[in-house]
């Protein structure tokens, strides 16, 4: 546990990537299994202690130490494990040397709701102020060390000197710690065998499309971005999965999906949920705020499968009948697509169609003109690209459509966390129900349509801090009220109705992007602006 609280807390300091590579691809040559297993795990997000809760840290504490200390100290930190790590008294009288991570994993799991007060305190004991915080942080699954699992598989394949894209194909399949993987990069074992089991593949993704770039359509295809989730459709011949964009099994979410793909295939494609929309053929995709009605659900209603049916929009083939089509080029494995439809269920699979322009200034003006609610843009697939891991430069390019502006009035802000820990970076805004009087003061209220965290500069998060605690009108808790008086223009990429929110309306991907403070809050936006623009 020792070096893995050294690996944490250097990881805590180091903003660069190739900085973060270097310290975890170190640590897993260094050391040895189960240890680094269960560390790379932790590290990606992959274990989970059902008894070991953020809450369960907060009660233990509070047994501990004075609890109006801990709210202080935990308002002012703004992290609950580093709270903890740092309040937790030394224990009296000699201890246990400090537990191994994969002596603290088997501890972790075997804690319950009614042993939990017991055994943590006990680890906790156990370690200085570092090993707590790491252990905390282990324990409850919020490591927030800027560790994507895609920069773990880079170290994983620095450390051992092999292609990241056979980590990431030998991956998938594996659970912590990882012995298999470990044998096969570090010792030359053969690689994890994956037969038998409809295992995930690693997706191909797009490189933004750079303004000003105007790709040759002659060498590329065009097609809608569907705005859904992206999918991946694994039969076996025995058994089916439906895998989200990082690898997770969503199969029970969408069981319908599960059980429609009849024949051994690897398929890529978009989720989404049948409905209408302005311009849709009957049938057609509806928007994203539908499909949310279904994701994150460990079971499903027959109310929300039928009010709610998903579809998978195909976009590519990866291996159809025992085949690996990702070595041929995009106009191959095309066609082989077109050939593999018509044998699918059309309820549940359909072909994600082109785009007829016949140049890039065509397919521009078409894209404008793009608002349905199913749409998030344009892809652009080179036509003798191959399916490759990851993202390539030149071979595919996505081209989002314009967001929707809205100017909308600071409401409320909250602390972040981690290295925003110290600054509120958590806006929420709203918008005029009615017509604000002449100081923008009351004669109407503001609703809420949104949350953001990002879309600002670091300097403008430090504008936006000093702005909150100088306009302070009212505390709830670690939130903060401000006066009604600056205009946020906030990006967003639709809107639609909810009854989650007292307005009616929900943002989707809402971000600041520009601080309107020469705008009077009387001229912010009303909601009948907004309402106007909801997708169905």
């Amino acid at each position: 546990m020792i070096a893995f609280a050294a690996l944490v807390d250097a990881l805590v300091y180091t903003r660069s990537r190739n900085g973060k590579l270097a310290l975890i691809a170190q640590y897993l040559r260094t050391t040895p299994d189960p240890e680094r297993g269960w560390a790379l795990a932790a590290l990606t997000d992959g274990l989970d202690f059902p008894a070991v809760k953020a809450s369960a840290v907060r009660t233990l504490l509070m047994s501990r130490v004075d609890p109006l200390l801990f709210q202080l100290s935990r308002d002012f930190v703004g992290d609950t494990a580093e709270t903890a790590s740092l309040l937790w008294p030394e224990p009296a009288g000699p201890q246990l040397p400090p537990p191994r991570v994969d002596e603290a994993v088997a501890a972790l799991a075997a804690m319950t709701r009614a042993s939990v007060q017991h055994d943590l305190a006990a680890l906790l004991d156990r370690l200085d102020a570092d090993g707590r915080y790491a252990l905390l942080k282990l324990a409850t699954g919020a490591m927030r060390l800027g560790i994507s699992a895609r920069l773990a598989k880079v170290a994983f394949a620095q450390a051992f000197a092999v292609a990241v894209e056979e980590v990431e194909e030998y991956w998938h399949g594996q659970v912590p710690p990882y012995l298999p993987l470990f044998d096969w990069a570090a010792n030359g074992a053969p690689p994890p065998s994956d037969e038998d089991l409809p295992l995930f593949r690693p997706f191909m993704l797009a490189h933004p499309l750079e303004d000003g770039a105007a790709p040759d359509l002659s060498a590329y295809a065009a097609e809608w971005k569907w705005d859904g989730i992206r999918v991946q459709v694994v039969c076996n011949g025995q058994a089916t999965r439906v895998y989200s964009r990082s690898g997770d099994d969503i199969s029970a979410s969408f069981p319908e999906i599960a059980a429609a793909l009849p024949v051994p295939a690897v398929l890529d494609g978009e989720l989404l949920v049948r409905g209408s929309y302005q311009g849709a053929a009957e049938g057609g995709a509806a928007s994203f705020n539908a499909l949310q009605q279904r994701l994150g659900r460990k079971t499903v209603s027959r109310a929300m499968l039928a009010d709610y049916p998903a579809f998978v929009r195909l976009y590519d083939a990866l291996i159809i009948a025992g085949e690996d089509l990702r070595p041929f080029a995009w106009e191959q494995r095309r066609l082989a697509l077109e050939a593999l439809v018509p044998r699918l269920d059309p309820a549940r699979f359909d072909l994600s169609a082109l785009i007829p322009a016949q140049s890039f200034a065509d397919l521009a003006e078409i894209r404008s003109g793009a608002r349905d609610a199913a749409i998030e843009g344009v892809m652009l697939k080179r036509r003798d690209s191959p399916y490759v891991a990851g993202r390539r430069t030149g071979l595919w390019y996505k081209w989002k459509r314009d967001p929707l502006l809205a100017d909308c009035v600071l409401m409320y802000a909250q602390r972040g966390s981690g290295k925003r820990s110290s600054f509120y970076s958590d806006f929420t805004f709203g918008c005029w129900a009615g017509e604000p009087d002449a100081d923008g003061l009351g004669g109407s209220e503001l609703l809420p349509v949104g949350k953001a965290y990002f879309g600002f500069t670091d300097e403008e998060l430090k504008w936006l801090d000093r702005y909150v605690r100088q306009h302070t009108v009212n505390r709830f808790g670690p939130v903060r009220e401000t006066d009604r008086s600056l205009v946020l223009e906030v990006a967003f990429d639709s809107i639609h109705a909810s009854k989650r929110h007292k307005s009616g309306l929900a943002m989707r991907f809402p971000r600041i992007h520009r601080i309107r403070a020469d705008k009077p809050a009387r001229e912010a936006d009303r909601i009948e602006t907004l309402r106007a623009q909801v997708a169905d």
